[in-house]
């Protein structure tokens, strides 16, 4: 195996370029979740190249790939991407800048499958020092309910089953060359709140004839703050969050109605499930108790993402190997969403980081994030590497 990772590593830096080249395509030509039409073809393109066989149209723009070693029904694994872009306006100013206006690769995406396409190309070239088959995963809609993993799940893209998946992700404050990993709970489930405040609005200067859909709003939020300070357990991490507040009015004019949206996150689902009926209780008493009423839509989103813990710790350790153990990191858990938890809630997973610190400012889902893309030859060797020293273990 010694000889086969100089190989990997090797192999890896020679590619580099061509993925780098990759790369400032997707990142040119972004799309949004579940709209990954071109992206699809491109990657379907590359794969005919690479002589992969794959099967695509799953939840239309989806690609599983096959690749088989020696003896492919010794076991089998899934290595997945996510496909899809955010609806943001890049700064023109950053590497390979959207073309496709008001869209963006935000969230490193682009990175994503740039690395998959590179680890395919590595398994490819020494298929016959490994055993086993790999899945290829290009994933649609991981930023978007109900979430594409979810989906090409109950398509049945996952054929035939594998007993590990392995994916990884970009992560801006850590440097190049390095890699995070954390065993068990590492994210959090996320769900969607909405909420619409319905009153009788009026004259600003009248409000004893009105019911103030606004400050009855600010009084829901507030209240709301008491499920996570005085109802959850303190031992289990809990965010609720309201990012959007539109009461339609004006200086003078109380609104019939105010909406108000924001997000739940936690890592238990007994809490969840608590907490979310706790959400609608306190919102339908406020507004009553004040004259109004309150419609509560939550949207069931993504579970937490656990990573098994004894595969994770192997993969950690190959990783150090192939790195060195000062290249290799402990994450923290993350109260960030992704629905790669669904693969985690059915078969034994290990999500993990690799750094693209670009020395510019510039955080996930922003406008003004890049990518290091140097970290592409780490990525995909790192990805090779593990998947596979677990196949000939």
């Amino acid at each position: 195996m010694t000889n086969l990772k100089t190989k990997i590593l090797t192999f890896s830096k020679q590619i580099t370029a061509e993925t780098k080249q990759i790369r400032a395509h997707l990142h040119a030509n972004p799309e949004l979740s579940f709209q990954e039409f071109e992206t699809s073809k491109f990657i379907q393109e590359y794969l005919n190249k690479l002589g992969i066989p794959y099967k695509s149209g799953f939840v239309k723009t989806g690609i599983v790939g096959k690749i088989e070693g020696k003896n492919p029904n010794k076991k089998v694994i899934a290595l997945r991407s996510d496909m899809d872009a955010l609806p943001i306006n890049e700064n023109p100013d950053n590497k390979y800048c959207s073309t496709n206006n008001g869209v963006m690769h935000a969230c490193g995406h682009d990175m994503h499958m740039a690395s998959l396409l590179g680890t395919a190309k590595i398994l490819s070239e020494f298929k016959n020092e490994w055993e086993g088959t790999i899945l290829l995963i290009f994933q649609p809609g991981e930023e978007l309910l109900p979430g594409g993993a979810k989906l090409m799940m109950e398509e049945g893209a996952l054929q035939p089953e594998p007993e590990w998946i392995l994916g990884q992700h970009v992560l801006p404050d850590m440097p190049a060359g390095t890699v995070g990993f954390r065993s068990g709970m590492y994210m959090a489930s996320g769900d969607e709140i909405y909420l619409t405040v319905k009153g009788k609005g009026g004259h600003a200067a009248m409000p004893h004839k009105c019911t103030d859909t606004v400050l009855i709003a600010s009084h829901i939020i507030v209240a709301l703050q008491q499920i996570v300070s005085r109802h959850c357990d303190a031992r289990i991490p809990t965010v609720l969050s309201f990012g959007k507040m539109i009461a339609n009015g004006a200086t003078n004019i109380i609104p019939d109605e105010v909406k108000i949206e924001g997000t739940f996150r936690t890592m238990n689902e007994e809490w969840r499930a608590k907490a979310k009926q706790l959400i609608t209780d306190i919102a339908k008493s406020t507004a009553a108790g004040m004259g109004a009423e309150c419609e509560v839509d939550i949207r069931h989103g993504y579970p937490f993402l656990v990573n098994n813990e004894e595969i994770t710790h192997e993969a950690k350790t190959n990783a150090a190997d192939l790195l060195g153990e000062d290249k290799v990191v402990n994450m923290d858990i993350r109260m960030t969403t992704e629905d790669f938890g669904f693969y985690s809630q059915k078969y034994p997973a290990t999500f993990y980081r690799f750094g693209v610190q670009s020395g510019k400012d510039g955080s996930l889902h922003t406008s003004t994030f890049e990518a290091n893309d140097d970290s592409l030859h780490t990525s995909m060797s790192t990805m090779a590497w593990l998947a596979i020293s677990y196949l000939n273990r």
